[in-house]
């Protein structure tokens, strides 16, 4: 598999460490609950996913990816900074 780095161009996957589903977090003042769910009661549908993952051996950017994870095919990628603003 290959990641398109928005900044370095195509790269390998082993020079990126994936940081899980690109969620977003419930307020830092939620209850156990709500935090429990977060984090053990998601779907886990086959099909597009926006991921975090870090090009940690290349420039060391934060991307936003988009893939499908029933075929691995990248969809689209984003500086994760970007995505959030």
């Amino acid at each position: 598999m290959r990641i398109c780095c928005p900044l370095c161009g195509a790269r390998d996957r082993r020079e990126y460490s994936y940081r899980g589903a690109a969620l977003p977090l419930p307020d830092l003042a939620a209850d156990v609950e709500v935090w429990h769910a977060h984090v053990h009661l998601r779907q886990n549908p086959a099909g597009p996913l926006e991921e975090l993952w870090q090009h940690e051996m290349g420039c060391g950017a934060w991307l936003k990816v988009t893939r499908n994870t029933a075929t691995h095919e990248i969809l689209a990628v984003t500086l994760a900074e970007e995505a959030c603003a």
